[in-house]
């Protein structure tokens, strides 16, 4: 199977469903953020390992914690993916935390500030 192959996509696709399930309906560790979501997932084309990109939305030790509960629970998660997921292999699980979500929410304030600068410029050369 190659990385960019239709079956790894679906593959891809399918394991990050689940794992989301898994994370927000299985899981009951308090570390665990509850505005935890898998933002993407790369399976090998062997199937063998697993990266699963998660992103919390809160601040840098609740993402600390988040993390330490998702490795800590990678057994308990590896074991329902593969009761859940029909592969070949049941994939080894790397959490990586994604910063995407939190950069995009700050670049949009940034954004939305200089905005706001430059219509508040308009109005006063407007009266002047």
């Amino acid at each position: 199977m190659r990385k960019n192959s239709i079956k790894n996509t679906r593959v891809n696709g399918e394991v990050m469903k689940e794992l989301s399930m898994i994370i927000h309906n299985g899981i009951k560790d308090p570390r665990i953020h509850p505005m935890t979501s898998v933002t993407a997932v790369e399976v090998a084309p062997d199937l063998k390992t697993c990266k699963a990109y998660i992103s919390v939305l809160g601040d840098e030790e609740a993402q600390k914690n988040t993390l330490a509960g998702l490795r800590s629970a990678e057994g308990y998660i590896r074991r329902e993916l593969a009761r859940t997921v029909n592969l070949r292999n049941t994939p080894q699980i790397r959490f990586i935390l994604d910063q995407s979500i939190a950069y995009g929410v700050s670049m949009s304030k940034l954004i939305d500030d200089v905005v706001k600068d430059l219509d508040d410029e308009e109005r006063e050369d407007v009266h002047d």
